[in-house]
């Protein structure tokens, strides 16, 4: 099982603990990972004996908002070519005086709703995004019947075409803007940063893997880009790497500030989510335009 095909698992795993998927949809999740019903059993049964280590989501939630959402602007479907030749999609919003171009990396689920409005707030705030589909080699995130699905699918895709598609998709971005170019991921698209930045691309200037699994044996010294690192401090398992992943950082020599907010769960920026934190979210999108206004503008 390869370190992200072990996070996706994971993922489900402890939304069962959480109390957001029942056992038997849990099952079902785990089984479209490829995992067999002892497997299965066991990883639930290991993370329910690590339950008290992972809370249940934060009370400010969706709806206790202390200000209204951030406005977005509206993305269009747009398509170019891949690393070989492929037809990459994705979300496009662009800026009307542009600082910077930001490309936005989805969770688990693929290019959702949520993640086209994240391009769209961006582009909003003075950043043209580009939100990559990293499923448009299985004809993209809408041909999957279900979120589950299409997790099961992102499962399967080895690393190296991951890297190869954002690299293109940084290409992309590059070709639409002429200004400094940024990233941002969130959850396994947070991991997905990561990978980016050990992958050595060149091309980014900024980065911002929201709560992302550290890769195995991470070495970032190829990365020139400035990072910020948010974390939630109760999200246990992510946490875990968050050392790990400031010593790298630090060895590398890179530009970087690691942020942990308060009471606040794995994909609290998520606002279509049951762990929502809307005072935390609202706090990290600042701390996100600081970051890109410092090393993007």
């Amino acid at each position: 099982m390869t370190s992200i095909h072990r996070y996706l698992a994971e993922e489900v795993a402890l939304d069962h603990t959480d109390g957001l998927i029942s056992r038997r949809e849990a099952m079902r999740r785990l089984a479209l990972l490829g995992l067999s019903l002892t497997a299965a059993s066991s990883l639930l049964a290991a993370c329910s004996s690590d339950g008290d280590t992972t809370a249940s989501p934060s009370p400010t939630q969706s709806g206790t908002s202390p200000t209204a959402s951030p406005p977005a602007a509206t993305t269009e479907a747009v398509t170019f070519a891949g690393p070989e030749g492929q037809t990459l999609h994705g979300a496009w919003a662009a800026a009307k005086d542009p600082r910077g171009a930001v490309l936005v990396i989805h969770e688990n689920r693929g290019l959702t709703d949520h993640i086209r409005t994240v391009a769209g707030r961006l582009a909003m705030s003075g950043y043209s995004a580009l939100a990559l589909d990293l499923l448009s080699e299985e004809g993209g995130t809408s041909s999957f019947s279900d979120s589950a699905a299409a997790t099961a699918a992102l499962g399967r895709v080895p690393q190296q075409r991951f890297v190869a598609d954002m690299r293109a998709a940084v290409g992309e971005l590059g070709r639409r803007e002429t200004h400094k170019l940024g990233v941002v991921g969130f959850c396994f698209g947070g991991g997905m940063v990561w990978t980016l930045l050990a992958a050595g691309e060149p091309r980014l200037s900024a980065a911002v893997p929201f709560y992302g699994p550290l890769p195995d044996g991470a070495d970032f010294s190829r990365s020139r880009a400035a990072v910020l690192a948010i974390y939630a401090e109760r999200d246990a398992r992510v946490n875990a790497s968050r050392d790990t992943a400031t010593a790298a950082l630090r060895a590398a020599e890179v530009t970087h500030e690691v942020v942990t907010f308060p009471d606040a769960d794995h994909a609290f920026f998520n606002d279509t989510g049951q762990r929502y934190n809307a005072t935390a979210a609202s706090a990290a999108y600042q701390r996100v335009l600081d970051w890109f206004g410092r090393y993007l503008a």
